[in-house]
């Protein structure tokens, strides 16, 4: 009889190191498919890689140039205005140079009265030399074109040419 209780201590005592063994080892090698990443998922313990992941901060946008902003507006500004390669080359160049000095402007965070005040001057510079540069009926369109927009001048460009072919028909 007293054989039998030894028997069944030891059974429990290996038993129980049997257990921590196991749950030792699944612990530190993931879910027994060979560990460290490798079969379903991660699995547990050091399945990850020890190097912390930085978090990637979003890059600023930078400001885009007085060239970017007029070559991105060029092409629905000579659509609507129906220009050809040499008003839509002049009318670029003096844009750029206007559009360049009024981000020289904001860059200068001056008050808001002498920001009218400036703006108002290199709008008025911007007229005269594209007043000096372009046909009259071109500039007219593109002052035409600055109150109302260009979907709207466009717009009508496509109206006027639909009544032109009605009354061509006709």
């Amino acid at each position: 009889m007293n054989s039998t209780k030894k028997w069944n201590r030891l059974s429990i005592i290996t038993l129980t190191l049997f257990l921590f063994a196991g749950v030792e080892t699944y612990a530190q090698f993931g879910n027994g498919m060979g560990g460290y990443g490798y079969g379903r998922g991660y699995g547990y313990g050091r399945g990850r890689s020890a190097i912390p992941q930085a978090q990637e901060t979003p890059e600023e946008v930078k400001p885009k140039t007085a060239e970017e902003l007029v070559d991105g507006e060029m092409p629905s500004i000579t659509e609507a205005l129906q220009l050809n390669d040499f008003e839509s080359a002049i009318l670029s160049s003096i844009l750029k140079k206007y559009v360049q000095e009024r981000i020289e402007a904001q860059i200068l965070k001056l008050p808001p009265e002498k920001m009218r005040e400036v703006y108002d001057k290199i709008t008025q510079r911007q007229d005269e030399e594209l007043k000096a540069s372009l046909p009259l009926e071109k500039y007219e369109a593109f002052v035409e074109l600055q109150k109302n927009g260009v979907d709207k001048t466009i717009k009508k460009n496509k109206k006027e040419k639909k009544k032109q072919r009605k009354k061509d028909k006709n």
